[in-house]
């Protein structure tokens, strides 16, 4: 009776040392990729039968194969030029174009290999834009786009930075989009145009604060090479370029021949009148004489013709469309006037090539679909295709001194 006893005593001590000793089991947790489920099932049923699928849409576009037309780079006489970049998902052709250009006329004339900022210029263009607007009480127009002549203007009243020290984008972005920033601006404008509320100043305060958030802060100061320099010095000091060398040349039928012009298509939003209008034949020869005299050039029009191919890489004039023999000024006019010539896009001009009797160009291109062929970030103009569609081109005026003399100045 006596040992029953102590057993028992001894008997919740066992018990314990054996709880004790075992393992204690603890619950996890883990993180796991969603599963698609009975639900997904449902909503991508529904998305079936309120969206049906649509047969693809075609475009009329010219059969280029057969042709003979450039394929490679390699087969043009080219300038010094920076490689082609991206203008990512923004409307800034034309400083891309226009900013690629002036690099390559440092080189020309200094020798000196630098690359420039686009999005320094693009961010006061903006804030010239919302200033305008502002004062023009929301009578202008307020887009992503502009012109070549934005470009010289904006480095006269700016200034220039390389693209080292301010690219525009914040860090890890690798192309540039504005679509979200701009709509913020718009919007912006719109509802402070909705309410008249005209302070400049405070507007201006708030577009620089939207940019300052998806762009950065352009620098008031800056060093490059060991020195320090403002964006204006940096201009008159390193690159020691005046942007009143550059000229712009037009052909149109509806204003008269030699004259200074405006341009009037939307993305001359301020109206610039310094367009200089020659008849179609010399706007070509001065575009032939110019590149084969060693001068880059940049160019804008329009891009959405049957004979533009991405893929290719080259925009022809199709015979279907008009013959060669019949491109002339009146057959130009006609589709601006009526809107099938549009401004559409601003590009470079990097070198050129005579095949078979006929005058082809190498154009530097920053938009996306330039990237679509085997030479990324190129197109193969044709004489032809220039002739008909580009609308206006940026040179330097010592390319072009005696034509300059035709104009009452």
């Amino acid at each position: 009776m006596k040992k029953l006893f102590i057993f028992l005593l001894l008997l919740p001590l066992i018990f314990s040392a054996q709880l004790l000793s075992q393992t204690k089991s603890v619950d996890k947790g883990i993180f796991v990729k969603p599963k698609e489920g009975f639900y997904d099932e449902i909503l991508k049923a529904i998305d079936e039968f309120e969206n049906p699928e649509k047969p693809p849409k075609k475009s009329f576009k010219l059969d280029l194969s057969g042709m003979d037309i450039p394929t490679s780079i390699d087969e043009f006489e080219t300038f010094w030029y920076n490689e082609p970049i991206s203008q990512g998902q923004t409307g800034t052709c034309w400083a891309f174009a226009t900013t690629s250009f002036l690099e390559s006329e440092v080189y020309r004339i200094f020798g000196k290999e630098i690359k420039l900022s686009e999005m320094f210029t693009v961010y006061w263009e903006y804030i010239e834009k919302a200033r305008w607007f502002i004062q023009e009480r929301g009578n202008s127009f307020f887009s992503e786009g502009s012109e070549a002549n934005a470009v010289t203007r904006m480095w006269s009243l700016y200034g220039a930075v390389p693209l080292e020290i301010y690219s525009g984008m914040q860090p890890g972005q690798k192309f540039h989009n504005h679509s979200k920033m701009y709509n913020e601006m718009n919007t912006y404008l719109q509802h402070i145009k909705s309410i008249n509320a005209w302070n400049e100043e405070e507007a201006l305060n708030n577009i620089k604060a939207i940019m300052n958030h998806y762009m950065g802060e352009p620098p008031d100061k800056f060093k490059f090479e060991g020195k320090e320099y403002s964006p204006k010095e940096f201009l008159s000091v390193y690159l020691k370029m005046n942007p009143d060398d550059y000229v712009s040349f037009y052909s149109m039928l509806q204003q008269p021949y030699y004259q200074k012009v405006e341009y009037e298509v939307p993305d001359n939003w301020w109206h610039s009148k310094d367009y200089y209008n020659v008849p179609l034949d010399e706007f070509m020869s001065i575009v032939k004489n110019t590149i084969k005299k060693g001068y880059s050039i940049a160019i804008g029009g329009d891009v959405s013709e049957a004979g533009y191919d991405a893929y290719a890489e080259a925009a022809v004039v199709p015979a279907f469309d008009i013959p060669s023999e019949y491109i002339d000024e009146h057959a130009r006019q006609f589709r601006f006037s009526n809107g099938t010539t549009t401004d559409d896009h601003l590009i470079h001009i990097v070198g050129f090539q005579e095949r078979n009797g006929t005058d082809w160009f190498l154009i530097k291109d920053s938009g996306s679909g330039s990237r679509n062929g085997n030479n990324k970030g190129y197109y193969f103009y044709h004489e032809d295709y220039i002739k008909l569609k580009i609308t206006m081109f940026m040179v330097h005026r010592n390319a072009v001194v005696d034509i300059l003399k035709k104009f009452n100045e």
